[in-house]
């Protein structure tokens, strides 16, 4: 369901959720925050409830540092002690820092929201069609979105390859000096295929300044404004709800 909004109101959308999550100094919208995304990515995307976790864990490790600084240096913000006065935690060191604690969860989880429920390649068309990127772009970031499984296909053939000259198995666990030759084959297969594109953008005329129509661009309908008068009253409850 999430996956077929347009991407470009659910990029506003997500946006104006990371910028309240930063402007407002309180654990209880940061937790209405995270809680809202989990919930959408769980019930209405059908995300695994392990990946939805699994995925604040980075960001839950980010907010630690400021919770431990604000435990064990006292090194807040003159905002962020007056704002943990006024909370129930009756430490301001305390409040301050799970308060950051949680910010970073909630920023995290909102951008999580919308790369998890975006297809990047209608992202980069509805860039194309609604907001005039330059085909150039549009087309290296296509290229790009092709390396990276590419890249990572061909790290295994090599490893395979190698395994098999030495008669034995490739290791489950990639050691340190593996990855260090793999280094010099993937960059040699990167320039390759750099230049392959190259000579694609040229044979396509990226080059020239002609006009040029979006293949299965993304539309907007009634279900994303539907999406955004949801989102945005959502927020409403929230602020109204942390002060």
């Amino acid at each position: 369901m999430l996956s077929a909004l347009h991407p470009l109101p659910k990029l506003a959308v997500c946006l104006v959720w990371i910028a309240a999550s930063v402007l407002i100094f309180d654990a209880r919208f940061q937790l209405a925050t995270i809680l809202i995304a989990a919930i959408a990515l769980v019930i209405l995307d059908r995300k695994s409830p392990l990946l939805v976790a699994a995925l604040m864990i980075p960001f839950a490790l980010f907010g630690f540092g400021f919770l431990t600084t604000s435990l064990l240096f006292r090194q807040e913000s003159d905002f962020a002690l007056r704002m943990a006065r006024e909370s129930l935690v009756a430490s301001p060191a305390f409040s301050a820092g799970m308060t950051l604690f949680l910010r970073a969860i909630a920023c995290g989880m909102a951008s999580a929201f919308f790369a998890l429920t975006t297809d990047p390649g209608a992202f980069v068309r509805a860039l194309m069609a609604n907001c005039r990127l330059s085909p150039q772009i549009a087309y290296s970031l296509f290229s790009a979105m092709q390396l990276v499984p590419d890249l990572i296909l061909e790290a295994e053939q090599i490893r395979l390859a190698r395994a098999m000259r030495r008669g034995r198995q490739p290791r489950r666990i990639v050691g340190p000096f593996e990855i260090l030759g793999l280094i010099v084959p993937l960059l040699a297969f990167g320039i390759r295929r750099a230049g392959r594109t190259a000579i694609a953008m040229e044979a396509r005329g990226l080059g020239g300044c002609a006009t040029r129509t979006v293949f299965a661009a993304p539309r907007l309908h009634l279900r994303d404004s539907v999406f955004v008068t949801l989102a945005l009253a959502a927020l409403v409850l929230c602020i109204s709800w942390a002060k």
